[in-house]
């Protein structure tokens, strides 16, 4: 089941978001760190009602944000749509006891339904450019590669955003 997260569950999710990047490390992939993603963004997203989590059985599988904030290093991409009617999707995470089973696929799909629902024209994101499995993951959802960000409390290298057009 899909819903919306409570403050009181932000420590397990920052429990799952600890475990994603501690396997992502240990892969060479240092995409999340001890700056992202923190307390106050997940705060920030309950209180914007914009933090989803997948449950089963009572127990958090995994989260997303579903924001329609645009971030201001977003700015500088040519985005395949007009700004102001897009979502954009933040934090996606799947324990990795949890990997493998569909689950982001059904956040994913959750989001853009719900984009629709609502009326926007487009999804955005952006994802680390040494996460090759999360650009497969996008591109085989349809979305576009447009341009790259850096946010350099997380890394030195780019984070390649992308779009989806409704």
């Amino acid at each position: 089941m899909i819903r919306h997260a409570k403050i009181s569950e932000i420590t397990d999710i920052l429990n799952i978001t600890k475990a994603c990047a501690t396997k992502m490390q240990a892969n060479s992939i240092f995409q999340w760190n001890e700056h992202y993603p923190s307390q106050a963004a997940f705060i920030r997203d309950v209180e914007r009602n914009e933090l989803y989590l997948i449950e089963e059985n009572g127990a958090i599988m995994g989260t997303i944000v579903i924001s329609t904030y645009m971030d201001e290093e977003y700015i500088p991409i040519e985005w395949l749509t007009p700004n102001g009617n897009s979502t954009y999707i933040h934090r996606l995470s799947v324990h990795p006891d949890q990997q493998g089973k569909g689950l982001a696929q059904q956040l994913m799909g959750f989001a853009e339904n719900y984009s629709k629902e609502q009326g926007f024209v487009s999804v955005r994101l952006d994802t680390f450019s040494q996460n090759h499995r999360n650009q497969r993951f996008y591109e085989q959802r349809g979305y576009q590669k447009l341009g790259d960000i850096f946010f350099p409390k997380q890394s030195e290298h780019p984070f390649h955003c992308y779009e989806l057009v409704l």
